[in-house]
């Protein structure tokens, strides 16, 4: 749904004279109907309520406190509807003088230091909202990690690979306008985006959750891209783990992004995407001359986990009302390019052979 725009003056509506209810002709300045006792403005005082509760929502107290002082105008002293916008105004002034409380205490504190800390807690800019402590300690922590295993180099390509897969399920709450944290890296077990929507669709659940490795696909084409024109191998060996980690989240059992967005499927469509999976897993077994288990095989088990959880996902009960065919497009999508990428990076040693082949390198 479009957001509603407000215009930034409050205007006021054109004089009624005639009863929106049952069209008694009324005087100038009649707040209410003395026959049927219907607000003569009613109509205006709903937009004035909703654009005050956006401004409530939006943390502007100030604004929000002169729209419903507005409205009061517009009502007859001592309705309950009056009465109602006198409480709303007297929880905003409590919680403005509590503001300034907390603001008055801190200043004391701080002495020469308050305007400086006043700044960085108003600060709005993206730059201040990246060092968010949990998000810094977190991610520093999971790179120090991998750092020491597996040296800086993929230790910082990998943080990148991950931090864009969870900024697309961030992106994609943000978009659909609801409140979500930074992500939060746990060392040696993966990421995690925390976000609120009570009551959100299982289309929109399907497509947050997906957002992630559909970002991911993108830090996988990018790996190997940079290793096209870098030649560099970290990049074909990023590009693999990328597309391995990602496929992994489109497993459809415990939380990860293929299961929430599982719901969203039919049964019909959950086998479908199965038998996807599987014939994908038998492809890749079926080139592997028989021997699954030797370093240059190109078998594909991640293909094997998402066949057989969707076929268990077939008899969890689970089902909406109404598929989302969108949805299966889009599982299916990611499945297939996310799979073909693995495929083409299976043996990065081989690829980096080739390239050096033809470039001279």
């Amino acid at each position: 749904m479009p957001a509603t725009v407000f215009p930034p003056e409050f205007t006021t509506p054109p004089t009624i004279n005639s009863c929106p209810n049952c069209s008694h002709w009324l005087p100038d300045g009649t707040l209410a109907c003395p026959d049927c006792a219907t607000l003569t403005y009613g109509s205006y005082l709903g937009e004035v309520a909703a654009h005050a509760q956006q401004l409530e929502s939006q943390g502007r107290w100030p604004e929000a406190r002169e729209r419903w002082r507005s409205a009061l105008a517009w009502l007859p002293e001592n309705t309950q509807q009056a009465a109602t916008v006198q409480q709303r105004i007297a929880l905003i002034d409590q919680r403005l003088h509590a503001e300034e409380e907390q603001k008055a205490r801190w200043t004391k504190r701080l002495g020469p230091f308050a305007p400086v800390a006043l700044f960085l807690l108003k600060a709005k800019s993206f730059f201040f909202v990246l060092l968010k402590a949990k998000f810094l300690l977190s991610f520093l922590a999971f790179f120090g990690l991998y750092w020491a295993i597996w040296g800086w180099q993929f230790a910082l390509g990998f943080m990148a690979c991950l931090t864009i897969h969870e900024m697309g399920h961030y992106i994609a709450v943000k978009r659909r306008g609801l409140k979500a944290d930074l992500p939060m890296f746990l060392p040696g077990m993966g990421a995690y985006v925390r976000w609120y929507g009570d009551g959100v669709s299982r289309a929109d659940l399907a497509a947050i959750s997906l957002a992630g490795p559909l970002y991911g696909l993108g830090s996988a084409l990018a790996c190997l891209g940079l290793w096209y024109t870098l030649h560099l191998p970290i990049f074909m060996i990023l590009a693999n783990v990328a597309a391995w980690l990602n496929l992994i989240n489109l497993v459809p059992v415990l939380g990860l992004d293929g299961a929430k967005a599982t719901y969203a499927l039919s049964q019909m469509q959950r086998g479908l995407i199965a038998a996807a999976s599987l014939v994908f897993f038998g492809l890749t077994v079926s080139a592997s001359n028989g021997d699954l288990m030797a370093p240059e095989s190109p078998t594909q088990w991640v293909f094997l986990f998402i066949g057989v959880g969707m076929l268990w996902r077939c008899f969890t009960r689970d089902e909406p009302e109404a598929p989302h065919t969108n949805t299966m497009a889009y599982f299916l999508g990611l499945l297939l390019a996310l799979g073909f990428l693995l495929v083409y990076t299976h043996n990065p040693t081989v690829a980096i052979s080739g390239a050096v082949g033809r470039y001279g390198h």
